[in-house]
């Protein structure tokens, strides 16, 4: 096994909630996937709700999804 050092400033070792300085890179790749799925899904909410995606129904989406579809299919 081979050993990796990395540099990391203490802000981002706060903003990726690192509570060890050891860690396995399987560890260390969830923290980071895990901060990024945050940070995603934070932008996400914030264009949902900037073009008014936030307040659709579920009913809203199926009929949304279902015009699609079958918009797909008759191209077909």
């Amino acid at each position: 096994m081979r050993t990796l050092n990395v540099s990391i400033s203490d802000l981002d070792y706060k903003k990726f909630g690192i509570r060890k300085d050891n860690l396995s890179f399987p560890d260390f790749l969830d923290l980071v996937n895990r901060k990024m799925a945050q940070e995603t899904l934070k932008e996400c909410v914030k264009l949902a709700e900037k073009y008014g995606l936030s307040e659709i129904t579920m009913d809203e989406i199926d009929e949304e999804v279902k015009a699609v579809r079958e918009n797909a299919k008759a191209r077909h």
